[in-house]
């Protein structure tokens, strides 16, 4: 099975691939359901095409907004530079654009987004007459019917499926609830406010200051509060229901999570028990998790709005020197506070996940903006002022040597436990 990973921004887009993805999916700067990302202008994106191929990754553009008709004049020239730069293929949900798609990007594959909510087959020999190469299922079917319908569809039309992150409780995304109560943030359009995650009360007209919880509990209630997806477990159930590509969901969540999220699955994908990296699953913000709509029907966190995570991003490898003691020096970049006194791990990508010990840390004053260059406190340029000792890090985006362990490479992961 292909492992298809998150692609918010650049630096998601590189963790992405160092950690194992077969294939991203990303946005450009419109047409996407995630307005929020970072997202790639088309420059960035040229480069970031070139950057994934040359590590034998795909790359897979979403244009699955709803389009109304004022935004139909400028998705040509939209499709012709996706094809133009070399994107694998287009995600797309929307009939009409899935039409000018195949007159203005024909060589460029598509896949049927989920936001078309395809759950039978028949619709999905639809889209395969139509000229679609996959399918990417809708999120309410159960594991038996996605089954099903992969026995009744062409064999030469692909099915995707997502298996990790955040569920919406409209049908496949299509929600209006969002724009009704922000006026200006559709869900359709890639703007979603949660606002089914707010919590609810009720008001009464004479006593307007006054508020009563729908429900009587002293954390309010939260009637459509999705809880997250996850199927590390059950990966071997996908695979036999004849599952082409698994897909994380996260377009709008850092690089630390798509590092954590895509290790996890790939190394179970690759024959790890996925007992040994549940506990993976649980150093990123996250619901509590449930299997979805796969074994049954998903279910709703209504007794509070609840982010877990058992893990910070201390800092990112920028360079590692071996010392004569067996220990390493290291420069990294500061990306969240943490103290020497706390408890490390190392995340490296295709290995067992290291506990780490760290001293000797050392400050490089002024240097959020510098050039990131690696050096050691010897060859420090005299122009700035010397690193020196700390027994906190405590400024994120800044750079910092320190002793560690054991041996890292530039972009290895260091964490603190919380």
């Amino acid at each position: 099975m292909e492992l298809l990973a998150p692609a918010g921004g650049p630096e998601q887009l590189d963790y992405a691939i160092r950690y194992g993805a077969d294939a991203v999916y990303l946005a450009a700067d419109k047409f996407g359901m995630r307005a929020k990302a970072t997202n790639f202008t088309f420059e960035q994106l040229k480069s970031a095409v070139q950057r994934a191929h040359a590590a034998g990754t795909k790359v897979h553009l979403t244009c699955n907004i709803a389009f109304h008709q004022h935004q139909l004049a400028e998705l040509p020239a939209f499709l012709e530079q996706a094809e133009d730069v070399g994107v694998d293929a287009l995600i797309i949900g929307d009939l009409g654009a899935f039409s000018l798609a195949r007159k203005y990007a024909p060589r460029t594959e598509i896949h049927v987004s989920t936001q078309a909510s395809v759950c039978n087959s028949e619709a999905a020999k639809m889209w395969h007459s139509l000229g679609a190469k996959r399918i990417v299922a809708a999120r309410e079917m159960s594991l038996a019917d996605l089954a099903r319908m992969r026995q009744e569809m062409p064999s030469d039309l692909e099915l995707e499926a997502f298996v990790h992150g955040a569920m919406c409780m409209a049908y496949s995304g299509r929600c209006l609830v969002s724009d009704f109560m922000t006026r200006d943030r559709s869900g359709i359009h890639g703007n979603c406010a949660q606002s089914c995650r707010w919590e609810f009360n009720i008001t009464e007209p004479r006593r307007k200051d006054l508020y009563f919880p729908v429900k009587e509990d002293e954390n309010g209630s939260y009637l459509l509060n999705a809880e997250d997806l996850c199927m590390l477990e059950h990966l071997t159930d996908l695979r036999e229901a004849g599952i082409d590509s698994i897909k994380i969901e996260g377009r709008n969540k850092k690089a630390y999570y798509v590092a954590c999220v895509v290790n996890a699955y790939r190394q179970v994908l690759d024959g790890a028990r996925p007992e040994a990296f549940l506990r993976e699953l649980d150093c990123v913000s996250h619901r509590p998790y449930s299997t979805g709509f796969y074994y049954g029907m998903a279910h709703q966190t209504s007794e509070q709005l609840t982010y877990l995570r058992n893990t910070d991003w201390a800092g990112q490898i920028i360079s590692c020197q071996p010392l004569s003691d067996g220990r390493y020096q290291v420069e990294f970049r500061c990306r969240s506070k943490f103290a020497l006194a706390g408890e490390f791990e190392l995340l490296r990508p295709h290995n067992p996940v290291q506990p780490l010990q760290m001293s000797d840390l050392l400050h490089i004053p002024d240097s959020r903006y510098d050039i990131p260059q690696p050096r050691t406190p010897e060859d420090w340029e005299p122009a700035h002022r010397e690193p020196y000792a700390v027994d906190e890090a405590n400024h994120p985006g800044e750079r910092y040597f320190a002793v560690i362990s054991e041996p890292a490479e530039p972009f290895d992961i260091i964490r603190v436990l919380r």
